[in-house]
């Protein structure tokens, strides 16, 4: 195995194709020659993505960005980066070059990227595949937040629920931000809005790899966590209820605060989405009728 595991570096070295290895926290444990010439990598670096990303962003190489603001676009993209099995995709480069692109993750987080170039295709096919690649991205996304909406977040709800009928876990948190008609209300439309987004960014920033973060209406949201019982839940859930206490959205309006509450239920091998929702909605339920500003358990 020793010798096959070599003999696949030294390959992996003499191919033109892309080739990179992330863990589950995103960061590059391996990355042959092509990719790091393509992506400008040092020899012995090994980048988070996000970071590497946004260096390439600033420096107007690598991958096409189009974006006036890098940080909405990496919430986006953060939002559907590995929280499926395989997915594939073209991405173009700031030389003009384009490549199709694979992703395969496993259940611990760990991605295998390989990319192939694919410049020789005709112009115009690209720019039909590059339309349709914008519709399904902005099908998936939230408009105003810029996390996972409804629909991304329930396919991966019921991905969850067929891994639990092979006998994993998993859990799902239904998230309310409290007193949000108080504060629309009080502060205007435009500050609710500042605090949904606010919302959606800090608790984006806590959210493991194969985790899955989303707005499914108004102030509810929805965290997905695959291969997670209760007990990890509840503490992960509790860290981010804590970030949001130290929030300070508005700069308007520097002393105001927010809370929100949150319900956990864990996932059983006969549940239906619409039913393990209903036990994490009832623990949120808990949650509010308890004070606020904490989670419950189903």
């Amino acid at each position: 195995m020793d010798e096959i595991f070599e003999q696949l570096l030294h390959l992996s070295e003499r191919t033109e194709t892309l080739i990179a290895v992330y863990d589950g926290h995103d960061r590059l444990r391996y990355a042959n020659s092509a990719f790091r010439s393509i992506y400008f990598i040092d020899p012995d670096e090994t980048p988070l993505w996000p970071d590497l990303m946004r260096r390439n962003f600033e420096l107007a190489r690598g991958t096409v960005i189009r974006t006036s603001n890098f940080d909405e676009w990496l919430r986006s993209t953060q939002s559907r980066r590995g929280k499926i099995g395989y997915r594939a995709f073209e991405t173009d480069l700031c030389d003009g070059r384009w490549f199709w692109m694979t992703e395969a993750v496993q259940k611990n987080g760990w991605m295998l990227c390989i990319a192939s170039d694919i410049t020789s295709l005709r112009a115009h096919g690209r720019t039909v595949r590059q339309d349709r690649d914008q519709a399904i991205k902005a099908s998936y996304t939230d408009e105003l937040t810029g996390v996972a909406n409804r629909r991304f977040v329930m396919a991966r709800v019921d991905d969850m629920l067929t891994a639990a009928r092979h006998g994993n876990n998993g859990c799902l948190a239904v998230f309310d931000i409290d007193n949000f008609k108080h504060i629309n209300d009080r502060l205007g439309h435009h500050a609710g809005d500042g605090v949904l987004r606010d919302f959606a960014h800090r608790i984006h920033q806590n959210v493991r790899r194969n985790d899955c973060f989303g707005r499914i209406g108004g102030e509810e949201f929805l965290l997905v966590m695959p291969a997670t019982g209760p007990e990890d839940a509840i503490a992960m859930v509790e860290c981010m209820l804590t970030v949001i206490r130290f929030s300070r959205p508005l700069p308007e309006s520097p002393d105001f605060s927010y809370t929100c509450s949150a319900g956990i239920a864990a996932c059983a091998p006969s549940d239906s989405a619409s039913e393990l929702y209903r036990r994490a909605d009832q623990a949120l339920y808990a949650a509010k009728l308890s004070g606020r500003d904490r989670v419950r358990a189903a």
